[in-house]
């Protein structure tokens, strides 16, 4: 069948940037010519992918809640991921998430990918060390974080040091549930009266 409709595209498009950003030092980082970050282990990935993230939440105002999510290691990467605990209206999604890519395209982190949908956005980008980060839209509009390193020495890899700035949950991470007067209100923002 030759015709290929948008969804099937996207789909395509979301594949092929995950299977990049989940492979193993494919976009870029590798700083010996061996497949590894120099002087780089899989603890110290997984402290940079943290640092990463609190940067990028910091950036988030009002403040946010989340909570660590897990850790996943591969034969040489290391992710970690945050779930977001604060709701953030279908109508805000946009704001929350130009905060994000304006601090990344600072931060000098090359965007891979922006998916526009109005019901599971995602922006994916890849930082100048070939970290690969995401944020994205799930499930009853539940905003999540991940970080990928590039190929590093294989290590032990502890949980992150940082308490999460939400409350713990016992078991499973529930949907959001945390009220924002700014994130969770159902109208868009008003734009800025200019000035007379």
């Amino acid at each position: 069948m030759r015709h290929i409709t948008g969804t099937a595209r996207l789909i395509c498009a979301v594949v092929v940037a995950g299977a990049l950003l989940a492979g193993c030092g494919l976009l870029g980082g590798t700083k010996d010519g061996k497949g590894a970050v120099a002087g780089m282990d899989m603890q110290g990935a997984a402290e940079r992918a943290d640092g990463m993230f609190y940067a990028t939440v910091g950036e988030i105002k009002p403040e946010i809640e989340w909570v660590h999510y897990t850790t996943t290691t591969g034969s040489c990467d290391v992710t970690r991921y945050w779930t977001v605990m604060t709701v953030v209206s279908e109508q805000r999604r946009g704001n929350f998430l130009g905060v994000v890519e304006r601090f990344w395209k600072a931060s000098d982190y090359r965007i891979e990918m922006v998916n526009p949908s109005k019901d599971l956005p995602t922006i994916i980008a890849t930082s100048p060390d070939g970290f690969g980060i995401q944020v994205k839209f799930g499930y009853k509009g539940q905003a999540f974080f991940e970080v990928t390193s590039p190929c590093v020495e294989k290590s032990k890899v502890a949980g992150p040091k940082r308490a999460a700035n939400g409350r713990t949950y016992e078991g499973e991470v529930p949907t959001p549930n945390v009220r924002s007067d700014f994130w969770s209100a159902e109208s868009s923002v008003p734009d800025p009266t200019p000035s007379p």
